[in-house]
């Protein structure tokens, strides 16, 4: 489904409910209470209470009630749409944009799309990122005759050419960023102290498999990594290239240029302790990158359930670590 298409259903909120629950409940409505599938029905004429806005109330869309608990509930229960009073057809859009989007979208520029408040529109664009993250333990890059490519980056800029009033200490500190690519599948970014070297294998060994082959720059730092792999190759770009499939890191720079434009062009200043939610954004639509935009769409919405993230705990997320990937 591509955006003209999607034009239709954002436009009406019960389609925007039907779309929902065709892809959380594709086999019937469950119940986010008890995981009933059966003696679910449907409660039609329901309105919200009047107000001066609406004297009537509103009609409300998708309303379910089970019968074996007895209580009601929508889609939107149990996933990162709950208690949101955003309409369910913005977000659906909100969440094509972040998906269609190769280096991501403001929260700027959704505030204006979508017409919301900046607040709702940044607190709307983490929820949603939120719904994008994987486990980094569930499953291992590599295998048996696969690559995996290592490197590291820097994010953020220099402090002589912060010329904003309100400038902080924090202005001009670079966070390091260390990227894991599986040249045949997926990608694992993560914010880390610093770029050592028993920090850089803390990393790779629970995220990588042990009979992968991997690929990193000349960096002494990974020196190491072929007595616990499988095999380690270093390409040292500043003596010689090498022709070839199999001797380069380009995965790994292609990565980074993305996220450097994403966050250079698009969103201009990330924070380091919000910078581990973009990486999650960068590496699903990554993870992603052969699929159409409609079916990684599809996707995000799936990945909703069973996902909360209330603004609170947001604002007081910790900076991201070691201690954030594996605790």
């Amino acid at each position: 489904m591509n955006l003209a298409e999607l034009s239709a259903v954002v436009s009406d909120e019960a389609k925007a409910f039907e779309m929902i629950e065709s892809l959380r409940w594709p086999n019937g409505p469950v119940c986010p209470h008890c995981e009933a599938t059966d003696r679910i029905y449907r409660l039609e004429g329901v309105r919200t209470k009047p107000n001066k806005k609406h004297p009537q109330g509103q009609v409300r869309h998708g309303l379910w009630k089970c019968g074996h608990c007895r209580k009601q509930f929508t889609v939107r229960v149990g996933s990162i749409f709950e208690d949101s009073p955003i309409p369910l057809g913005k977000w659906v859009l909100a969440i094509h944009l972040m998906c269609s989007s190769k280096k991501g979208i403001s929260s700027n520029q959704l505030k204006r799309e979508l017409g919301v408040s900046y607040q709702t529109a940044w607190f709307l664009t983490h929820r949603i990122r939120m719904a994008m993250t994987v486990d980094p333990l569930k499953t291992l890059l590599g295998g048996k005759n696969k690559v995996v490519e290592i490197d590291e980056t820097f994010v953020g800029g220099k402090p002589q050419n912060n010329f904003h009033k309100n400038k902080t200490a924090a202005a001009g500190k670079k966070v390091a960023v260390m990227t894991l690519i599986d040249r045949e599948g997926d990608a694992r970014a993560v914010v880390i102290p610093n770029v050592q070297k028993k920090t850089l294998e803390a990393i790779a060994k629970p995220l990588v498999d042990k009979s992968t082959v991997i690929m990193t720059d000349a960096a002494g730092a990974y020196q190491d990594l072929g007595h616990y792999f499988d095999g380690h190759f270093a390409v040292d770009h500043s003596k010689y290239f090498v022709r070839g499939v199999i001797f380069h890191t380009n995965f790994a720079e292609s990565y980074h240029s993305l996220l450097k434009r994403g966050i250079i062009g698009t969103f201009h200043h990330v924070s380091e302790k919000h910078l581990p939610r973009y990486l999650q954004e960068f590496d699903f639509r990554w993870n992603s990158r052969k699929a159409t935009d409609g079916a990684r769409t599809e996707a995000a919405i799936k990945a909703t359930a069973g996902k909360r993230l209330t603004y609170k705990p947001l604002k007081k997320a910790r900076k991201g670590t070691l201690s954030q990937l594996f605790n």
